[in-house]
């Protein structure tokens, strides 16, 4: 049973949104996007949400608060830490993977240029989220 969900992108390039909801729409599915073009504007959503997301899709590179430090608030609220959070990302640096997975990420997925792999690994990542226990 795939279950929709509701996902919060943080995601500062314009390009990059109407990708993933191409994606979304391409493959038929029905989750419900919610999209916050830097960190300040994802705490401001996270914070006055009656509902929060089941899933949070993370870029790392963006301005005012870039993704290490949104991650960094993020786990030390009590009522927003438990919320998977996925990076979605060009950045392959070891350094940045470290510190994402040290934070607690869910996940940490690397954006290939050619979109026919990007929707592949997207397919796969919404299928493993919506299929998950832990969301309703």
């Amino acid at each position: 049973m795939n279950n929709r969900l509701k996902i919060l992108l943080i995601e500062d390039d314009t390009i990059e949104v109407m990708k993933l909801k191409r994606v979304v729409t391409t493959l038929g599915l029905d989750h419900q996007i919610e999209e916050a073009n830097n960190g300040e504007a994802a705490f401001s959503l996270l914070k006055n949400a009656e509902d929060l997301p089941d899933i949070i899709l993370l870029d790392l590179n963006m301005p005012k608060i870039n993704g290490i430090e949104f991650l960094t608030t993020l786990k030390n609220d009590d009522k927003l830490r438990y919320i998977p959070t996925i990076i979605l990302t060009t950045s392959n640096n070891q350094k940045d993977m470290l510190a994402c997975y040290r934070l607690g990420i869910a996940g940490y997925i690397l954006k290939p240029l050619k979109y026919e792999q990007y929707a592949k690994k997207i397919e796969f990542l919404l299928a493993y989220w919506s299929a998950n226990e832990l969301i309703k």
